[in-house]
């Protein structure tokens, strides 16, 4: 069946906030415990919903107040370093012209997800945004994009989901629908690429997603 639908994920997928992620978690690292945590543990997390990464990472410590510590750091420093991945701009405008349905899933608030939609400048192109302030429940489980689905009225069997993520891979496959994993993926391993969660596709370039539909 023909594609018609295409979601996407925000961080990592289309913009490229790991360095200030990173330097968010650092910075609640360095406050609560006097040192960084090692990189890798960090971009464990990506994709996963703050408050849940919080609860792991800080298990003796008000989860609330880390996650005040490390939005009250990244609130003023977002905007200047969030940057869209090559050619997504291009892709994401290309795809609206071409009569595809495009939205973003993403765990992020709504109004940072909206202030990096804005400086890239595609608000126009995006028609469905679900953030993490719109389900109960998220990635992995189905729930945020079986919300995109319903809001634009779409097919899972005609819906593609993009991200850099396992937690994307599998929200998508629970949802019903072919999930497309970016090859400028973070936390991405050999066996999560082998597996049996493993994506339909991958991407090197933005513009290869052209070459699925």
């Amino acid at each position: 069946m023909a594609i018609k639908t295409i979601l996407f994920d925000f961080d990592g997928t289309v913009a490229n906030t790991n360095r200030l992620i990173i330097d968010s978690w650092q910075h609640v690292f360095r406050t609560v415990h006097g040192k960084e945590a090692d990189e890798a543990d960090i971009k464990a997390t990506f994709g996963e919903p703050l408050g849940i990464s919080m609860v792991k990472n800080f298990p003796d410590m008000n989860s609330e107040d880390a996650i005040d510590m490390y939005r009250s750091h990244q609130k003023d420093i977002y905007e200047d370093m969030i940057e869209p991945f090559p050619g997504m701009i291009e892709l994401l405008q290309g795809l609206k012209e071409k009569g595809y349905q495009v939205g973003i899933v993403t765990s992020r608030l709504r109004n940072s997800t909206m202030i990096g939609l804005r400086k890239f400048g595609i608000m126009e192109v995006i028609d469905c945004i679900v953030t993490c302030e719109d389900t109960d429940k998220h990635k992995p489980d189905p729930e945020p994009a079986l919300i995109a689905l319903e809001r634009l009225c779409a097919k899972a069997e005609e819906t593609l989901m993009v991200g850099d993520s396992m937690f994307d891979i599998k929200c998508a496959h629970n949802a019903g629908m072919k999930a497309v994993m970016v090859g400028w993926a973070e936390a991405i391993t050999e066996a999560d690429l082998t597996g049996p969660d493993r994506p339909e596709y991958c991407i090197t370039k933005a513009e290869d997603l052209y070459d699925i539909l």
